[in-house]
């Protein structure tokens, strides 16, 4: 008995109406890409390990999916650690890549690989997939589509500024609104850990405190304690748990718990110009709140993180996030490049649209017209009037085959296919077609030229 065919957890086949609302997400976002002045790069779906490993920090590690080396991997494989069962040391020797895991580390590889022909600042952007070996869960997928734009070469905080209106403008374009474009620093989240004596365990203490939203205050402090925290020490931020009221009263409060911390009002200044710069300029459609607790638990951030909330009536994880890399293109040779990126959730954001209804009903549209097929004869006639629909821009097809016209009709029906075409003998002799509104029934002769004009 043949197997019954399936797809890994956490991956998707797309029918054809998904794929046209994953178009319309994808093309809306580079259309606003473009406009800001960003350039299209593409880069291989996976790289060296040592590309990715160790840029994510403990836990993103963990989810890079390893590819075994081609061959007899097993030998080469590293014999004590095989003998010994040591899965983590054993896997450097027998799995020499991997599937990328975001889109940013591999743009820095870019960079750095590609530094003589790049003209600075560089603004790219990338639209492509990446997978992670996370559980699956509604939102979150292993195989999924990440849409990046970054800018390196420059530190102005202009480009910070210039990336919440882009987040604005494509949220506008999409016509989502109750976004909320949570913004943080992670110079602020240093002045925290330096407050509170505990700047060695940084890393530690954000990764805690990035989870905030989904363990709760009582859960981050518990984590904070297992990574070697202090009570004390925590209760020194006690109100960074507390914060509350909008951007210029969070930011007074920032004031008072980073009076000590250099590093920390350095955060905040950058966070204030940001703000101020917002409110003169305005947003359409989005709203930008400064979250203390943001941390998004990566290695790479040196300045402004951001985190895109959907709106409150949707229950579902960020639909977009990113922020200010200045060491990240070091790592790999290249000193004093700093870089800035936001990247969109093309999944998650599909998942929302779908929910608050906000596909236009021509998304998914599929052909115009379908020619009737009624034999060898009229099928050449018809593909003369095809190819001149299809010359003025009109979609259209022949039923392939000649079958019973009950079919064919059914087939348009259920293809939601607006006119149908007919064209046997006597159409053909008095070189006509019959076009049919598949919605309201009506019939029109009409010539070739009337037909194209009708269609248009």
């Amino acid at each position: 008995m043949a197997q019954k065919p399936s797809i890994p957890k956490g991956t998707r086949d797309f029918s054809p109406s998904e794929v046209a609302k994953r178009n319309y997400i994808i093309q809306t976002i580079r259309d606003q890409f473009q406009k800001f002045g960003f350039q299209p790069i593409e880069t291989p779906s996976f790289e060296n390990s040592e590309t990715l490993m160790g840029k994510y920090g403990e836990e993103g590690d963990r989810l890079i999916f390893k590819i075994l080396n081609s061959g007899d991997f097993l030998k080469k494989a590293d014999k004590e650690a095989y003998e010994a069962k040591d899965s983590l040391k054993i896997t450097s020797s027998i799995s020499e890549k991997a599937l990328r895991y975001d889109l940013t580390v591999p743009f820095a590889r870019y960079v750095v690989q590609h530094r003589n022909e790049i003209e600075f600042p560089f603004k790219r952007y990338q639209i492509q997939p990446v997978w992670r070996a996370d559980r699956p869960q509604k939102g979150r997928f292993r195989e999924f589509f990440q849409c990046d734009a970054d800018v390196v070469g420059s530190t102005s905080l202009w480009q910070e500024v210039e990336f919440v209106q882009l987040y604005d403008a494509v949220f506008s374009a999409l016509d989502l609104k109750g976004v909320t474009i949570k913004i943080n620093n992670r110079k602020v989240l240093s002045g925290f850990a330096e407050v509170i004596g505990e700047s060695d365990k940084l890393i530690d203490f954000t990764v805690a405190l990035d989870k905030l939203d989904k363990i709760g205050e009582e859960g981050v402090k518990k984590e904070m304690q297992e990574k070697g925290i202090s009570a004390e020490a925590i209760q020194k931020i006690q109100r960074v748990f507390d914060l509350k009221g909008d951007f210029a009263e969070k930011i007074k409060v920032l004031k008072t718990i980073l009076s000590t911390s250099e590093v920390g009002k350095k955060g905040i200044e950058e966070l204030e110009f940001i703000n101020m710069s917002i409110e003169a300029l305005g947003l359409e459609t989005a709203t930008l709140d400064l979250d203390v607790t943001l941390a998004r638990g990566l290695n790479y951030y040196t300045g402004a993180i951001y985190e895109v909330s959907a709106p409150k009536e949707v229950k579902m994880g960020s639909i977009g996030g990113g922020g200010r890399y200045d060491d990240l293109t070091g790592i790999f040779g290249l000193k004093d490049v700093s870089g800035v990126g936001i990247s969109f959730g093309l999944d998650r954001i599909y998942l929302v649209l779908e929910e608050l209804g906000l596909f236009p009903e021509t998304v998914s549209k599929d052909i115009e017209a379908l020619f009737i097929n009624f034999g060898e004869s009229e099928s050449l006639y018809c593909f003369q009037a095809i190819k001149a629909l299809r010359k003025a821009g009109v979609a259209a097809e022949l039923y392939p085959d000649e079958a019973k016209m009950k079919k064919q009709m059914t087939h348009a029906n259920r293809r939601d296919i607006p006119y149908v075409v007919l064209a046997g003998k006597e159409e053909m002799e008095q070189q006509k077609f019959t076009l049919k509104n598949m919605r309201s029934g009506e019939q029109f002769t009409v010539s070739q030229q009337e037909l194209v004009e009708k269609l248009k």
